[in-house]
């Protein structure tokens, strides 16, 4: 039987400031149990430090995020990833977690992380977990999902979470409670506070809150430059920014370069981030 009260948090990214932040707040609220729902590393500057931390607790579950998976797949230069990218210097960000993190001796351990967790409490509806969805750990699971996926997807559960959109939701689907976690070190939704949500499980049903922890970001913006992320190339750049803004600027920027048939380089992210600050 699992405890009555839990954190479940997700999309880390590589930021161990907002990790602890988020790991305080949760013990001061009561839960007795941290789900990371995916993405710990990657990104940001820390996934080394990030994941030697969750992993030196006993009170930790995980399921995996697509980020996890990412660097495996990038470090074993996986046939599912597009050729290209090995010699693209835009990914060099992810080269380097992934090269920081089997330095470590951690680059496998998500290996054994499983899709889903379904959370169960006598009397409650089951509660069904994944980074995007039990089918695809990058489907986005949000209030704007529609009613009949969100039927299919439960399969039977009375609650629904997902992560990977980096903004936190709620809402109401077809009997189904479906929430979103939002982000711990990389919030998207213009409020730079490190997300989580907080699961109680009470006589009525399950009580949710999304909660949202203030925290110091200098020092993770500091070591992008003093690890040598930074110095990676353009994605780098791009992950700072996020935190520093806490917007999404990579996905909109790739999509801009898919279209107009651009590189990602120095000079198109240049003239990118021009065009979204004018």
């Amino acid at each position: 039987m699992l405890p009555v009260r839990l954190a479940v948090i997700a999309d880390i990214h590589g930021n161990a400031d907002a990790l602890r932040a988020v790991l305080a707040d949760a013990r001061a609220q009561g839960a007795e149990h941290v789900l990371v729902n995916g993405d710990v590393v990657n990104r940001g500057p820390d996934s080394v430090e990030a994941l030697s931390l969750l992993l030196s607790r006993e009170d930790v579950t995980f399921t995996l995020g697509n980020h996890d998976d990412l660097v495996r797949l990038w470090h074993g230069r996986s046939e599912t990833l597009p050729g290209d990218w090995f010699t693209d210097p835009f990914w060099g960000a992810t080269d380097w977690t992934a090269t920081e993190l089997d330095r470590a001796g951690l680059l496998d351990v998500p290996g054994d992380w499983p899709m889903t967790r379904t959370l169960e409490v006598p009397g409650l509806p089951p509660v069904l977990v994944a980074h995007g969805t039990p089918a695809d750990y990058r489907e986005s699971l949000s209030e704007r999902t529609d009613p009949r996926r969100v039927a299919e997807l439960a399969g039977g559960a009375g609650v629904l979470v997902g992560s990977h959109i980096h903004r936190p939701a709620r809402a109401e689907r077809g009997g189904v409670l479906v929430l979103n976690t939002g982000a711990a070190g990389t919030p998207m939704d213009g409020d730079p506070r490190a997300q989580y949500l907080l699961l109680t499980a009470a006589p009525g049903g399950w009580v949710p809150e999304l909660r949202r922890v203030p925290y110091d970001r200098s020092g993770v913006l500091r070591r992008f430059e003093t690890s040598g992320l930074l110095h990676t190339g353009v994605s780098a750049e791009i992950f700072r920014d996020e935190v520093l803004t806490a917007r999404s600027l990579y996905t909109p920027y790739w999509i801009w370069t898919e279209e107009g048939g651009l590189p990602r380089d120095a000079a198109t992210w240049a003239a990118f981030r021009q065009g979204v600050e004018s």
